[in-house]
């Protein structure tokens, strides 16, 4: 009994040490440490000093002019680094003031300001009493809050896993919600420049601010809805977005692509024929034509580029002046890019004039790159150039059709040195269309040693001694019609209108093949994309494809 008595006044400052520590923790220090500790979170999210780098950031690299998207890496360098600084400074709020110099200066009989109580009784119960008991609820103050603190980043934590799955899902859905939109759309980007010819499944983009080229602006770690280049600019990562008002450049030679590029589905069409078969003038002609079909306000066209813009209008210059085409040079050619609408759909059209000598021996045509992504060709018939029409025209026919200047390689012969190499490089000549446009039709008519050419093209054709050609066109590919065509009728100085419209129509029949609406503009036969209607012939012959020309 007498034990308890003695213990009795211990236990009870022991207890009142206790309550007042627990009530200075409750009502005072716990929300002190969590407002410091909350402060602290929220100043570890932003840059260490301002103005200065922050080295958690990491440095753009020189593979990509880019940061890394927020979600990426930063948001979790950003989270981890924030929750720890709020850790450190609620304990060394504990250390620093209240353990180092409040709680010290009670066990010296010193207030927490440092002055030194005024009576020994004061500076006892200062020793005691309240410095254990400050000591005790800043202990506690700092746990509570270290635990509340560690509980709200560990809600957080999730939240942020939570956001990082989203972004993560959300990049292949927009990349194959795009990726779905190209093949939909039947859009396949293919470099237009000689040397190159190669896809282009994602251009490079310049930023419109500074002179950085981003190869994959597209999203994925970069960013999902848009990229930060090193300069500041936000950059969109989808077409939808207005990624396409962006300048874009080929990513293997670094050449421009035309804006249309990467949202239009791209017609590839190659002027196929011998040197001096009326190649340049026909493209001249089939240019003016679809202008012409445009000012009757049938569908609408537009270069692609300021350079297209100044080819084709040097082009009309030279023919104006001289009413000649020079011969093509320079190796393989650059594709003339227009792009033309009709409703509310709209096609790329790439014509390619390609040297006349790109076709006179197998291993150039298998250099000419550009044939393997052609969606039909056409072939420039020269009829003037083949020995079998030149043995048929009487002496004054033979002088006109050699000022004429007929093409040193006949139709027959340029086919034959294209078929072969054309499947090798297209792989599905058999899903092609050819369009054979007979050139030179206004000397043609001068000739009287030669049947008139009418309506059916292919007929006189045959007549003329060309029916091989006509059959091995019907054979090999899956659908062939044939026009017959005067270019100096439709260029230069003076050119007809109704030839203009006329040239133009193989053009459109191509387009009409790839879904675009102008089946319409040249009559029967090329509707429903393109395809041929199929007429059996007398006598048992095999049917053919036929329309009127």
């Amino acid at each position: 009994m007498n034990s308890l008595t003695a213990a009795f006044p211990l236990f009870l400052l022991l207890g009142s040490i206790i309550v007042f520590g627990v009530g200075l923790c409750l009502f005072r220090l716990l929300w002190q440490f969590l407002g410091v500790g909350v402060s602290a979170v929220w100043q570890g999210l932003g840059p260490r000093q301002a103005g200065q780098s922050d080295q958690r950031v990491p440095v753009v690299g020189a593979g990509e002019p880019a940061h890394l998207g927020y979600w990426w890496r930063q948001m979790r360098v950003d989270a981890v680094s924030a929750a720890g600084y709020g850790m450190r400074v609620v304990w060394t709020r504990f250390s620093d003031p209240w353990m180092g110099r409040f709680v010290r200066n009670l066990f010296h009989g010193m207030r927490p300001s440092g002055i030194r109580g005024s009576s020994p009784g004061s500076r006892f119960l200062l020793v005691v009493f309240v410095g254990p008991g400050v000591a005790l609820g800043a202990l506690l103050g700092a746990s509570l809050a270290t635990v509340v603190l560690g509980v709200v980043h560990a809600v957080f934590a999730l939240l942020l896993g939570l956001v990082w799955l989203g972004c993560a899902a959300a990049v292949p859905v927009l990349r194959g919600v795009e990726r779905g939109w190209l093949l939909v759309r039947g859009v396949r980007v293919k470099c237009p420049y000689p040397g190159c010819y190669r896809p282009v499944p994602l251009a490079v983009h310049r930023c419109p601010d500074c002179p950085a080229e981003h190869r994959a602006l597209r999203p994925g770690r970069y960013g999902v809805l848009w990229h930060a280049c090193a300069c500041g600019r936000r950059l969109p990562t989808t077409r939808l977005a207005g990624r396409g008002k962006l300048a874009a450049l080929c990513p293997h030679c670094a050449r421009s692509l035309p804006e249309t590029a990467g949202t239009t589905r791209v017609v590839h069409a190659p002027l196929v024929g011998g040197t001096s078969s009326g190649k340049t003038m026909l493209m001249a002609a089939m240019v003016e034509g679809l202008h012409a079909w445009a000012r009757r306000g049938d569908l609408s066209v537009e270069y692609a580029s300021d350079d297209d813009r100044r080819t084709a209008a040097d082009l009309n210059q030279e023919l104006k002046q001289t009413g000649w085409a020079h011969a093509t040079t320079g190796g393989q050619p650059r594709a003339l890019m227009l792009t033309v609408t009709r409703g509310r759909r709209r096609r790329l059209l790439y014509l390619y004039d390609p040297m006349g000598e790109s076709v006179s021996e197998a291993d150039r045509v298998r250099a000419q790159g550009y044939l393997a992504h052609a969606n039909g060709i056409v072939l420039v018939a020269d009829v003037l150039a083949d020995p079998k029409v030149r043995g048929r025209l009487s002496a004054d026919d033979a002088g006109r059709a050699g000022a004429a200047r007929p093409s040193a390689q006949g139709p027959w012969e340029t086919y034959q040195r294209l078929i072969g190499e054309l499947t090798a490089l297209a792989g599905r000549r058999g899903r092609l269309s050819a369009a054979t446009v007979v050139t030179k039709r206004d000397v043609l008519d001068q000739l009287s040693s030669l049947p008139v050419a009418g309506a059916r093209i292919d007929t006189w054709l045959e007549e003329v001694g060309l029916g091989g050609l006509v059959r091995a066109l019907d054979h090999d590919f899956r659908a062939a019609r044939y026009w017959s065509v005067s270019a100096h009728a439709a260029t230069g100085t003076g050119p007809l209108e109704p030839e203009q419209r006329r040239a133009a129509e193989p053009v459109l029949w191509l387009l009409a093949d790839s879904g675009l609406r102008t089946g319409a503009l040249i009559g029967p036969g090329a509707g429903a994309g393109g395809k041929e209607r199929r007429l059996r012939l007398r006598g048992g012959e095999k049917e053919r494809k036929y329309s009127p020309a």
